[in-house]
């Protein structure tokens, strides 16, 4: 065994740690010493966006430990930053196994450290948390999930005091202090006790209003009020708040997938708990079928994230993508605010650098500023603080099934988004069509768009290493052409550099420093490489465009376009 490895394993064995864990740990060394490598081979990195790891005993596992002196550095961190002011925090949880138990034990050493706690009383979404933090004036907030991972997950994401999770310079300055508590002797684990406030239903309400004032055409939901709608929340938290949401709205006709409904961190009826994935949306689509819908729509453990399914124009049930469900969103709101006369000079609307261009040809014909952010949606919370009282926000968008209405929270809110997107089949219905058809629309008069998403998954020590080696390797040895077209722009968010490698010419970056790559071609197709923050994984999102002469033409464009794709796939060695 590696002496740090073994360093690392005799300080649990001899520290202070429960005997639960100290007996599970002489068993993995008698039974399973590979896997003791993989628990201690390295301290599980508090990242830009906190905690996420397999649960389990060890330095680079999720457990109470871990969490535990994660939560102390982020206490003194929040003390150096305000020093003088009377520090409180709101903090929540998914539906994950041991979600309860981390939240708890964060609250108990928030409190031990003299800082005042907002403990949800159960289960709560994600962007309740974000919107918690901001209602009630905290400082910061904790909420325990792995959002879409796999059961074996779970995590813990930190939020600063404008509801947004954590950016610069607090990102890095939280991390400097988990990085200095050395030991769990370092962590105060109780006192305090009376700090702790549970809160519940009184923010619940705060939220369903503020989502219910969303709505933008109350009229037409009244008309299709009987919108067949059918929910799934994956076993996660949106049954908290969605069904509620849409009852509050006027839809009547709402069916929740039974077999999904039940929160249960073993997710019995999926292997990844992810509206993106079609096996974890085939309960809910056989019942749509059998139903006859107008529209599904699930929501992932934390309910951030958000997927929905249409008939296309051929009668048969489709999922559809991020890109294109924002794009449906993003281009509602913009329209109606014209229509209703209430769009400004002011308007604005932010999106990732890996979404779809799509949108931005849609703002750029009517007129509202588009604003293109790093991945994650972190970098649209700080944008949207950032042009506050200069500009008028109207929504933002990733293609990883993120969506923000308004701009009273600062995370991806799937829960609102459910009730906007049914709103828009209803507006669409009243007009005696589909969301599909009117995707069909845009893609007519704005060109037609098309992305694709690939991971590749390095898992264990010599994982994270491969996935540096393939993003060195894309760097230093760029293509001249893909799929026989030209690259024009190479963009490196790593270096902050633009560069034509045809001419030379080279150009700088304004947003922050990121890991990811870039190549844009003659033919206008985008490719992009990113390690993923949160998982095992290298990312690659395509994106091609093609005019669409009309309706008819669709499915013969479509086909060219998933052609030129898996040519430019095929092109990089990628599969």
């Amino acid at each position: 065994m590696d002496a740090k490895i073994k360093e690392r394993v005799d300080a649990w064995l001899n520290g202070a740690f429960d005997d639960v864990t100290k007996n599970e740990i002489k068993k993995m060394l008698k039974e399973n010493p590979d896997e003791i490598v993989e628990a201690f081979y390295r301290n599980l990195e508090f990242g830009t966006g906190g905690l996420r790891g397999i649960m389990g005993v060890g330095t680079n596992r999720i457990n109470k430990y871990t969490v535990g002196m994660a939560t102390q550095g982020y206490a003194n961190y929040l003390k150096k930053a305000f020093p003088e002011e009377g520090i409180s925090i709101a903090i929540a949880h998914d539906s994950r196994n041991n979600s309860r138990q981390f939240a708890e034990i964060t609250a108990h050493v928030m409190a031990a450290n003299g800082i005042k706690v907002y403990l949800f009383e159960s289960l709560r979404p994600t962007p309740e948390l974000s919107f918690a933090i901001r209602h009630l004036g905290c400082k910061g907030g904790v909420v325990c999930t792995a959002s879409h991972n796999p059961k074996e997950y779970n995590g813990y994401k930190a939020y600063w005091n404008d509801g947004g999770q954590l950016v610069p310079p607090h990102d890095k300055n939280v991390i400097a202090e988990v990085d200095k508590i050395a030991s769990v002797d370092e962590v105060k684990w109780s006192g305090g006790e009376e700090l702790i406030e549970i809160i519940g239903k009184s923010v619940d309400e705060a939220y369903w209003q503020m989502a219910k004032g969303l709505s933008v055409y109350p009229d037409i939901i009244a008309k299709q009020r009987d919108l067949k709608i059918v929910y799934t929340p994956i076993h996660g938290t949106g049954i908290m708040l969605v069904p509620e949401l849409l009852k509050r709205y006027g839809f009547s006709n709402v069916t929740i997938v039974e077999e999904q409904s039940k929160p249960d961190g073993n997710f019995p009826t999926v292997v990844y708990p992810n509206p993106e994935e079609s096996e974890a949306m085939s309960i809910g689509l056989k019942k749509a079928e059998e139903l006859n819908a107008d529209i599904l729509a699930g929501t992932d453990p934390d309910a951030d994230r958000v997927g929905i399914a249409v008939k296309d124009h051929k009668g048969k049930w489709v999922l559809l993508n991020g890109n294109q469900t924002a794009t449906l969103a993003f281009n509602y709101l913009i329209e109606a605010r014209k229509a209703k006369g209430i769009a400004t000079d002011h308007d604005m609307v932010v999106k990732t650098i890996v979404t779809t261009d799509m949108i931005n040809r849609i703002a750029a014909d009517n007129k509202v500023t588009c604003y293109d952010v790093l991945t994650g949606f972190k970098w649209i919370a700080e944008l949207i603080k950032e042009k506050e009282g200069y500009e008028d926000y109207i929504i933002g968008g990733e293609e990883s099934y993120g969506l923000l209405v308004g701009s009273k929270l600062r995370d991806k809110d799937a829960v609102s988004a459910v009730a906007i997107l049914c709103e828009m089949a209803a507006y669409e219905k009243n007009k005696g069509r589909s969301l599909y058809e009117k995707l069909i629309d845009l893609y007519v008069q704005y060109g037609f768009y098309k992305e694709k998403l690939i991971s590749i998954t390095r898992k264990g020590m010599r994982g994270q290493e491969e996935i540096a080696e393939m993003m060195e390797s894309f760097r230093k040895n760029t293509p001249k052409q893909i799929n026989g077209s030209k690259v024009v722009r190479l963009l490196d968010y790593e270096l902050r550099k633009g560069r034509n490698p045809e001419t030379g010419e080279q150009w700088d970056i304004t947003l922050p420093k990121s890991n990811v790559l870039q190549f844009i071609l003659a033919d206008g197709s985008k490719i992009s490489a990113r390690p993923s923050g949160t998982e095992p994984k290298i990312k690659f999102y395509f994106s091609v465009h093609d005019k669409l002469p009309g309706a008819k033409e669709f499915d013969s464009v479509s086909a060219d376009l998933d052609a030129r794709i898996q040519n430019i796939i095929r092109d990089l060695n990628l599969k």
